[in-house]
């Protein structure tokens, strides 16, 4: 009998230690990786309801793209136009040095200044001294040069009258600037 109650007795407790072991093994390892599974799955569905969202958005986006190449457009006859800024500092001389030769003037130099960064801008200046025949010639260059599409700045002028005894030609030093889309 007493084989028969410690049999009755272990049986139980065997069954209860297997169920453990199965709860401790097997069970929970498949809970958290169903678990795990489920986190990974919402995490994916949250990044592609993102991702749809974004995606909603494209006309959005390519109208806004659309605007500003078109705002750009508008505005690129307003710069210097040349590749490089080697390019656009001779376009901004063979501007200046044409506006001055047309009103009846004659250059005697012409340099080019070093650029400056103005942010994704450049600024392309240029020191030209020429003669003009009159005020009347120098005052309508001014005027072209500053009135014309690319702007142009005059940032330094000097005037000096060539011969006292016929103050009719006048030496002048023109500083010219203009800006360039900085490449």
């Amino acid at each position: 009998m007493n084989r028969k109650r410690s049999l009755l007795v272990a049986l139980p407790v065997l069954v209860i230690l297997v169920a453990l072991a199965f709860y401790e093994y097997v069970y929970l390892p498949i809970k958290a990786e169903v678990a795990s599974v489920k986190e990974t799955q919402t995490a994916k569905a949250n990044t592609l309801q993102k991702y749809l969202a974004f995606v909603a958005k494209k006309a959005d986006f390519e109208k806004a793209l659309a605007r500003l190449k078109d705002e750009r457009k508008a505005d690129e006859p307003k710069l210097l136009s040349g590749d490089t800024l080697s390019l656009a500092a001779a376009s901004l001389q063979s501007t200046v040095k044409g506006m001055i030769t047309a009103r009846g003037g004659t250059i005697s130099s012409e340099r080019v200044e070093k650029p400056e960064d103005l942010g994704k801008f450049k600024v392309v200046s240029v020191s030209i001294d020429a003669v003009v025949p009159d005020p009347r010639a120098l005052s309508d260059a001014l005027y072209a040069m500053e009135t014309q599409t690319p702007y142009l700045v005059v940032r330094e002028l000097d005037s000096r009258v060539r011969n006292y005894t016929q103050p009719r030609d006048l030496m002048i030093r023109l500083k010219v600037s203009g800006i360039t889309g900085g490449k």
